[in-house]
């Protein structure tokens, strides 16, 4: 039987201009205009995925960031894309601080990079409107709380509490929230994996089945070489489909749902 392997995988969380706060100020050197907002607040829960069903809770810890902002090397970038690099910590033009809201971001932009100029045009005229940062797990906790639905019924749910991540990177994002079901999929995928709960995948899939086939399993005593944590944020790595796709069937037939 295969086991699901305990991973650390890139994740990503946005939020939307009424929370990063995003703008353009003058303040740099000779008065040159600077990018200013928030990639993540502090003690603000979130939903991950259905909450209620095959999603989660999630918050972010006051100093999940200490270590990372002490001794990483950050960059900033638009929509996660690496080729639009508007920042970098080494290079002294990225600016990260915790402060009581959250990881605030000082950014310089550079007015001989055609695509900053781009990015201030769009912050100013509501084209970008949100913030994004793409982190490891380092520590983080899970925790049943209680929650009040609709109906007046309290229903319990699991909350996931971010303690430590190592940031790669903290993105300008055109869209600050994840508008379709595969995206969510695959941030409740990613932070099971770091888990490696099969309990916590199971209870998932009698919901979602597909989560399965974002998983990545191993025979008992097979290699974990690759498994580590990455220097940077790793690729996504492909599966052995057959046995997935049996696990699903398995799964399908003990819930009583179609197996595609």
């Amino acid at each position: 039987m295969r086991t699901l392997t305990r991973t650390t995988t890139e994740e990503r969380r946005r939020l939307p201009l009424s929370t990063a706060g995003l703008s353009i100020r003058a303040g740099g050197e000779g008065g040159a205009e600077r990018f200013h907002g928030y990639a993540a607040v502090f003690n603000s829960r979130t939903s991950i995925g259905n909450p209620l069903r095959w999603g989660f809770y999630e918050e972010v810890a006051d100093g999940a960031f200490t270590k990372t902002v002490a001794e990483g090397d950050a960059r900033m970038l638009i929509d996660h894309d690496s080729y639009f690099v508007v920042s970098r910590v080494s290079a002294g033009t990225l600016g990260l601080a915790q402060d009581a809201r959250g990881l605030a971001v000082d950014s310089a932009l550079d007015a001989e990079l055609s695509y900053v100029s781009d990015l201030k045009a769009n912050v100013r005229n509501g084209n970008i409107t949100g913030m994004s940062f793409g982190f490891q797990v380092v520590k983080d906790d899970w925790q049943l709380i209680d929650v009040e639905t609709t109906d007046g019924d309290t229903v319990q749910a699991e909350l996931r509490i971010l303690r430590e991540v190592r940031l790669f990177e903290v993105s300008a994002v055109t869209f600050p929230a994840y508008t379709d079901t595969e995206a969510s999929l695959r941030n409740v995928a990613a932070a099971l994996a770091h888990r490696g709960d099969q309990d916590a995948i199971e209870k998932r899939a009698q919901y979602r089945p597909e989560l399965l086939d974002l998983l990545k399993y191993r025979e008992p005593g097979e290699s974990t070489r690759g498994t580590e944590p990455p220097a940077e944020p790793a690729a996504a790595t492909r599966r052995d489909r057959d046995s997935v796709d049996r696990r699903m069937r398995a799964l399908a037939a003990r819930y009583g749902l179609p197996a595609n």
